[in-house]
C-alpha cells in the first residue's frame, strides 16, 4: 500500500519506513530535518532509505499546509503515520511556541489533508507523558488523562482530542499511540541512553534526576515498530458497546482508538545505568539531582488492549536492547571499546571532536 510517514528522518520514523519498505509498501517520507538535534544524524538515517526505489522524500514542515496538501494530492496515501512533532518535555519549558507550531498547527494540517483525501487510517504519535499527574499504575488507556504536567504532554493530549473530533465528524479512522521511552540504535541524542553513553565514554559525569529514584518503561525500537505496523494494518471501527454514561477514553462510537506501546516492565534508573556500564565496560561518574519540572518519577504501560487487538506485546529485555544500541553507537561514531558484551571491539579510543560520524 501507499504510506505517508511524517518524521521519516526521525528515530521511529526511519525505522518504520525501513520496515514498510521491506514488506513491499510504497513510502513517502516527509520531514523538515530541523536542528532540534544533529541534522547529520537525521540525514544519515534518511540515507539508508533513499536507495530503495519505493521510497520518496519531501523536505517540508507540517506547518506548511500548502506543501502537505501537494504531497497528499500527488501521492494519494492510503495510510498515514504521523510521527513528526516537536519532542522533549524539558525543551517545552524553553520554547513553547515550537510545540504549538508543530504539534497543534501541524497536526491540524495533517487531519485536514487526511479528511479531504480519503485516507483509510491515520495513525499518530501520542506519548506516555499524557498520563501526567496520574499515580495509578500501570497506566491504562481506560484512565482519564486530564492533568498534564508539561506543555509537550498537553499538546499530545490535544492531538488525541483533535483526532477524535475528526473521527466523529468525518468518519476518519484514527489511532493514537502512547509511546513509552523508546530507545535503540539510531536513537535521539537528547535521550538519556545517548547522553549517558557519550558521557561515560568521555569520562564526564551523568545527571541522575530524582536522586536515581526514577523508573521508566523502556521500549526497544523494534518492538515499537512491530506495534505500529500491526496497528496501522488494523483500521479502527466504532465501539458498539461504548456508553456515554461511563465513557471509555480509549475507544469511542467513532472509528477511534488509543493504545499504549510500552514494555510493560518498568526499569529502575540505576539498573538502566548499570546495563550501560556493563555494555561499555566502564563505570559512570554520577551527579545526583532533584526531579526536574515536568518530569514524572515512574512510567508503566498497561498493554492488555494491544495484546487483545493485534496479538502483540513488546518483549526485548533492557540488557539486550542496550547492548544493540552500544554496538551501533560505537560503530557509528568510530569508537573502539573493550567490553564483555562487545568482544569484537578492541580497547577504547576517544574520537576526536573534529571527526564526523559515519554510518
Amino acid at each position: 500500500m501507499r504510506v505517508l510517514v511524517t518524521g521519516a528522518a526521525g528515530f521511529i520514523g526511519s525505522h518504520l519506513s525501513q520496515r514498510l519498505l521491506a514488506r513491499g509498501d510504497e513510502v513517502l517520507g516527509y520531514d523538515n530535518l530541523n536542528a532540534y538535534y544533529d541534522p547529520a544524524l537525521k540525514q544519515a538515517r534518511l540515507d539508508r532509505l533513499t536507495p530503495n526505489r519505493n521510497f520518496q522524500f519531501v523536505k517540508a514542515s507540517l506547518e506548511d499546509g500548502s506543501a502537505l496538501e501537494r504531497v497528499f494530492a500527488a501521492f494519494a496515501p492510503q495510510r498515514v503515520v504521523n510521527l513528526a512533532a516537536q519532542a522533549g518535555v524539558r525543551y517545552s519549558l524553553e520554547n513553547p511556541q515550537a510545540y504549538i507550531d508543530s504539534n497543534i498547527v501541524g497536526f491540524t494540517n495533517v487531519l485536514e489533508s487526511c479528511r479531504h483525501h480519503g485516507v483509510e487510517h491515520l495513525v499518530y504519535a501520542s506519548s506516555s507523558s499524557v498520563y501526567g499527574a496520574n499515580r495509578k499504575l500501570p497506566f491504562s488507556v481506560e484512565d482519564p488523562v486530564d492533568h498534564p504536567v508539561s506543555l509537550y504532554a498537553a499538546t499530545k493530549k490535544a492531538n488525541e482530542l483533535m483526532a477524535h473530533s475528526y473521527s466523529y465528524l468525518y468518519a476518519l479512522p484514527t489511532t493514537g499511540l502512547r509511546f513509552f521511552t523508546v530507545y535503540g540504535p539510531w536513537g535521539r541524542p537528547d535521550m538519556a541512553l545517548f547522553l549517558f553513553t557519550r558521557a561515560i565514554l568521555t569520562g564526564e559525569s551523568i545527571q541522575v534526576f530524582n536522586h536515581g529514584n526514577m523508573e521508566r518503561d523502556f521500549t526497544y525500537i523494534d518492538d515499537v515498530t512491530e506495534g505500529v505496523v500491526r496497528i496501522m494494518d488494523k483500521v479502527p471501527t466504532e465501539n458498539a458497546a461504548w456508553k456515554s454514561e461511563k465513557p471509555d477514553p480509549g475507544t469511542s462510537k467513532a472509528p477511534y482508538r488509543i493504545y499504549n506501546i510500552g514494555n510493560n516492565r518498568p526499569v529502575k534508573l540505576m539498573d538502566f545505568i548499570a546495563a550501560i556500564e556493563e555494555a561499555l565496560g566502564q563505570k559512570a561518574v554520577k551527579e545526583f539531582l532533584p526531579l526536574q519540572l515536568g518530569d514524572v518519577a515512574k512510567t508503566y504501560a498497561d498493554v492488555d488492549d494491544l495484546i487483545r487487538d493485534v496479538g502483540f506485546k513488546p518483549s526485548t529485555s533492557i540488557n539486550s536492547g542496550i547492548r544493540k544500541f552500544v554496538e551501533w553507537y560505537l560503530a557509528y561514531y568510530k569508537i573502539r571499546a573493550l567490553s564483555p558484551i562487545c568482544p569484537h571491539l578492541s580497547h577504547f579510543v576517544q574520537r576526536r571532536q573534529t571527526e564526523q560520524p559515519n554510518e
